[in-house]
């Protein structure tokens, strides 16, 4: 068998916390928060605090796939209201497997690790959408289980990891799954690095890692007024270029 060719894909990912739709005014306005993701022309988008559907109205991750035209996969971890609530991810691309792992650690609100593997020009990349927990100590037993997930040796490929690691400073979370995964440093990509809170962020609690042959060519943050008032993070975008093997 020929050994092939090696072949550059790029791939537009985004993060984006939405605060289950509520601006830093107080409205719950899902349309804005389309119009602040619009412009960004992501592949894919991995959203975290979604609001899913009742029985009288569809859920923000439908709204905002409607006003996007992509697809939408809701990742619950519990209720909110009676309504289904986690992460969802949005997609442009052909998905071929979707599936969960629980992060939720005793005593504290439950939290998952939603993985989806989608096709990108006949070769499949696997994105990881996570949100994890407020207290320092429940953040490192879940990036430890994360990892383990992530490690799984049927998964190959290339491997994203996306979401809010709510690190409000490099703390264990952070140490272990930079010991296992490479992440982007923000320093040549961003004058503004932080995401939140959004009207004036202080923070860099939005991150992206990755395993396998993987470059970040470029990341941006927007800084509009919509943008900053529509959730209390900022969306963060990456555009990377894969290398694979074509045969």
């Amino acid at each position: 068998m020929s050994p092939g060719r090696n072949k550059k894909l790029t791939l537009r990912v985004a993060t984006y916390n939405i605060h289950k739709c509520r601006g830093l005014d107080g409205r719950v306005d899902t349309d804005r928060i389309a119009a602040v993701l619009k412009p960004l022309k992501a592949d894919i988008i991995a959203l975290q605090e979604v609001v899913g559907p009742s029985l009288k109205t569809a859920g923000q991750d439908e709204t905002l796939a409607l006003r996007l035209k992509m697809l939408h996969l809701l990742a619950p971890a519990h209720t909110y209201r009676g309504r289904l609530y986690g992460n969802a991810i949005l997609s442009r691309l052909p998905v071929s497997m979707h599936t969960t792992f629980d992060l939720t650690q005793s005593g504290r609100e439950p939290r998952l690790c939603q993985r989806v593997d989608v096709n990108l020009d006949g070769h499949t990349i696997h994105l990881y959408n996570v949100h994890l927990g407020t207290s320092a100590a429940e953040r490192t037993r879940q990036a430890k289980k994360l990892l383990s997930c992530i490690a799984d040796e049927n998964v190959h490929g290339p491997k994203i990891v996306v979401g809010d690691f709510n690190e409000w400073k490099k703390g264990p979370a952070t140490g272990y799954l930079n010991e296992r995964l490479k992440s982007i440093d923000l320093m040549p990509h961003l004058a503004w690095r932080k995401t939140y809170p959004g009207m004036l962020p202080i923070f860099n609690l939005d991150h992206l890692y990755y395993s396998g042959h993987v470059e970040i060519k470029s990341l941006y943050v927007p800084r509009r007024w919509q943008a900053l008032i529509a959730s209390d993070h900022l969306p963060m975008l990456a555009e990377l270029q894969i290398m694979v093997k074509d045969y």
